[in-house]
């Protein structure tokens, strides 16, 4: 079930902060973002055992914001509004005049532990529960979407996946004004002098709204890492 609060109106959509909660952490994407998709004689206990320990220290919560959106000038119409800067972005959000800002942490105790792991030497641990953190934040942004869809549809709109800072040739330095226009404060989400977000395992992200047509939609952009230009990451999962 989605716990869902709502705080006010933008646009068609009331902004609600999202409180569903985690009930299993993928295994598999844990071992990819670990680096050990290689690794096929590494021990799965150990890797289910550190699923097990994210889902009791993760405090999962979420946040969205609903915008009109030029894409011709890639400008949110926030107050103020936010241009987006750079092509891939652009081109991703063509066709698009509404626009989802969102953000998803799983809070600060899973890191901690991460923290406390490393410096007590256990560090293959201290890894295993970093990639489950971020395997968890990923799943609450999926959750976060899901829920968000029946609602675009019936107001007639389809959505494009979402985009992060950092994807393609969007720029980190664009953080604040996504911290600002997805009200992420509001679930304890703030960036550091160097824009890392903070909580660490916290996500911000784009997500573009376009009018459903007749016909179906064409794939519009690469996704995930398949947007991305590193090439030589270990945790690199391209659909083929």
């Amino acid at each position: 079930m989605l716990h869902v609060k709502h705080f006010g109106v933008k646009g068609v959509l009331p902004m609600p902060v999202y409180h569903a909660p985690l009930l299993t952490i993928d295994p598999k994407e844990t071992r990819r973002y670990a680096g050990l998709m290689k690794a096929k004689d590494f021990d799965e206990q150990r890797i289910l055992d550190a699923c097990e320990d994210a889902l009791l220290l993760a405090q999962p919560r979420g946040v969205w914001e609903l915008y009109d959106y030029d894409c011709q000038t890639q400008t949110v119409q926030s107050a103020p509004p936010f241009p987006i800067e750079g092509k891939k972005i652009g081109a991703h959000l063509a066709g698009c005049d509404k626009v989802i800002l969102l953000a998803a942490t799983v809070g600060d105790d899973i890191e901690d532990m991460v923290t406390k792991k490393f410096e007590q030497g256990e560090y293959a641990a201290s890894v295993l529960l970093d990639a489950a953190a971020t395997t968890a934040v990923e799943q609450i942004a999926d959750g976060m979407e899901k829920a968000i869809a029946p609602k675009m549809a019936a107001q007639g709109y389809g959505m494009r996946w979402r985009f992060s800072p950092g994807y393609g040739d969007w720029p980190l330095t664009q953080q604040p004004e996504l911290i600002r226009t997805s009200s992420a404060e509001k679930i304890g989400v703030h960036l550091s002098s160097s824009l890392m977000l903070v909580p660490r395992k916290s996500v911000t992200a784009i997500i573009g709204l376009y009018k459903v047509q007749a016909e179906k939609e064409e794939r519009h952009s690469p996704k995930g890492c398949a947007a991305c230009t590193k090439l030589d990451c270990p945790s690199r999962n391209v659909e083929r």
